[in-house]
């Protein structure tokens, strides 16, 4: 039933989303191009949330832990909210889902420190901070205390990598509703981050080494 309602739900947030950016008028005077900031934000963005949604939505299934489940919870309809959000904002801006080099929209000294070498997911490169292939085969052969400590070390660094992106989102988009939206990313992730890090030292564990 759990998987089911988080189905049922994440569905809504999504169809919602996009209702919100059509409501929000976006794209109806000049559109940003395929390599803009916004657009590029949108993109990748949209791709690192999709890969916390699907962490948040195996822990909502596995986890014993209320603590840990209520956290998954907050993280999959928020990032599945958000996530309709900006894919709304593509559709409506005539621009795809995928394609282009990964934060390619970010200048090289926003990339410096993030080792993007050596990850690969569906012929892309990992973006900073997201879990490898290994890694969710890991998580999910685990059960108990130790699924949710390395539940929370992944979405811990999973959100320390997607901070860059918000923050330059934030920074540099020329489009009003895309830096508000970075702006509360950075600024929840933030907070989240620091709870995660108190909950994970609370079960025995450490953070993994910020991407």
């Amino acid at each position: 039933m759990t998987g089911v309602l988080v189905a049922v739900i994440a569905l809504g947030l999504l169809v919602a989303g996009g209702g919100l950016a059509v409501a929000l008028g976006v794209g109806r005077d000049e559109q940003p191009t395929t390599d803009s900031v916004a657009a590029g934000f949108s993109r990748d963005m949209s791709r690192h949330h999709l890969q916390a949604v699907e962490m948040a939505n195996l822990a909502l299934t596995e986890t014993e832990d209320p603590e840990i489940r209520q956290l998954a919870f907050d993280i999959s309809a928020t990032q599945t909210n958000q996530l309709g959000r900006m894919q709304g904002w593509l559709s409506l801006w005539d621009l795809p889902f995928n394609g282009g080099e990964t934060m390619a929209w970010m200048s090289d000294g926003e990339m410096a420190g993030h080792d993007m070498a050596g990850h690969e997911a569906a012929g892309a490169a990992l973006m900073p901070g997201m879990a490898t292939e290994a890694e969710l085969a890991e998580l999910r052969s685990l059960s108990g205390t130790a699924f949710d400590r390395m539940f929370l070390q992944l979405m811990i660094r999973h959100h320390q990598g997607g901070l860059a992106m918000a923050e330059y989102g934030r920074e540099h988009s020329d489009v009003d509703v895309v830096e508000r939206l970075a702006r509360s990313i950075a600024e929840t992730q933030d907070a989240e981050t620091a709870t995660m890090a108190a909950m994970l030292r609370a079960r025995g564990g450490e953070p993994l080494p910020a991407p």
